[in-house]
């Protein structure tokens, strides 16, 4: 009665840790999306609270992995319990990182909000909205697949994140051009890039989100495997 009274209390722990987990996510995720948005329409405000939200996402970030280091202090756990306990510490280290991106944005969207903003980078500006959605998109498909820890969809989550980098480098030609053809656009240009260069990152962390799910389920580490290596280990 008392392994049982244990077993159930320690799945209840591991249950509320991964539903903060998914809190977590919602909330950077909510970041990235307001983040570009405050950009894209050149809004201070949304910008403003963007940045106001990256506290909240550290703190959370700190408290989870201090209820983890609990966790396998006190029950210590092992094979797919603990595999799981490692990968949501890895997961939430991603997560914040994607905040950390999302306010990398914010705080560009300020800078080009206080210099103003050449008219001819609203081409660059619509590109740039594209590949955060492909970005968004992958990090939703990362975290639904988290909850449901379900390989298939963590594997088309890597079979995407080719699509991000091929949009990347498709801006940065275009960047490249406009600050060829005007010298005037060249710092905001190079603000774009950087803002560019941050959704790409929002995306790679997607893709070790997804790698993790593999690592729990599967008990094999698939980071740095091909596509093909990866389908192979979840079979």
């Amino acid at each position: 009665m008392g392994d049982k009274h244990l077993s159930a209390q320690f799945d209840a722990e591991l249950s509320s840790i991964s539903t903060r987990v998914l809190e977590m996510g919602g909330l950077v995720e909510s970041q990235v999306a307001r983040a570009l948005s405050a950009l894209s329409q050149l809004d201070a405000p949304a910008a403003r609270d963007v940045l106001a939200q990256e506290e909240r996402v550290n703190q959370m970030e700190v408290e989870i992995d201090r209820d983890l280091s609990a966790i396998i202090a006190l029950r210590q756990p092992t094979a797919r319990d603990l595999r799981l306990l490692i990968a949501i510490s890895k997961a939430i280290a991603n997560l914040e990182r994607v905040g950390d991106e999302a306010a990398r944005i914010a705080r560009t969207a300020e800078r080009l909000i206080g210099s103003g903003v050449s008219s001819r980078l609203r081409v660059p500006l619509a590109d740039l909205s594209f590949e955060a959605e492909l970005a968004i998109a992958q990090l939703r498909k990362a975290l639904d697949a988290f909850a449901r820890l379900d390989t298939a969809q963590a594997l088309e989550v890597l079979k995407q994140d080719d699509q991000i980098d091929q949009e990347f480098d498709g801006l940065l030609r275009k960047l490249i051009t406009y600050m060829m053809e005007d010298p005037r656009t060249i710092s905001a240009s190079i603000d774009l890039v950087f803002v560019a260069k941050a959704i790409e990152r929002v995306g790679d962390h997607a893709k070790n989100l997804a790698e993790a799910i593999i690592y729990v389920v599967k008990g094999t580490d698939v980071r740095h495997a091909t596509v093909a290596e990866v389908e192979n280990a979840i079979r």
